[in-house]
């Protein structure tokens, strides 16, 4: 390594840029629900717990209009082949 870097024709801030849908917001989260989707994406190997959690509200949208029979229906199909 060199002692001294010149950086001063370098520009400051993030290196990959922003796609024009994502929309900076503060929110306030129970901490429980942060921990959990962190949790499952270091389960998963690595990720961004912030894509898991637009996924989960992605989801949550597209499936709100489903009957609750469907719903019920569509779990007790995935815990039995979770079983088999």
């Amino acid at each position: 390594m060199r002692a001294n870097y010149d950086f001063s024709k370098r520009r400051r801030g993030a290196v990959l840029p922003v796609s024009a849908n994502k929309v900076r917001i503060t929110i306030r989260l129970d901490k429980d629900i942060i921990d959990w989707f962190k949790s499952q994406v270091e389960s998963a190997g690595g990720g961004n717990y912030q894509t898991l959690l637009n996924d989960a509200l992605r989801d949550y949208i597209a499936n709100r209009a489903e009957p609750l029979e469907k719903v019920l229906r569509r779990v007790v199909r995935e815990e039995l082949h979770a079983v088999k």
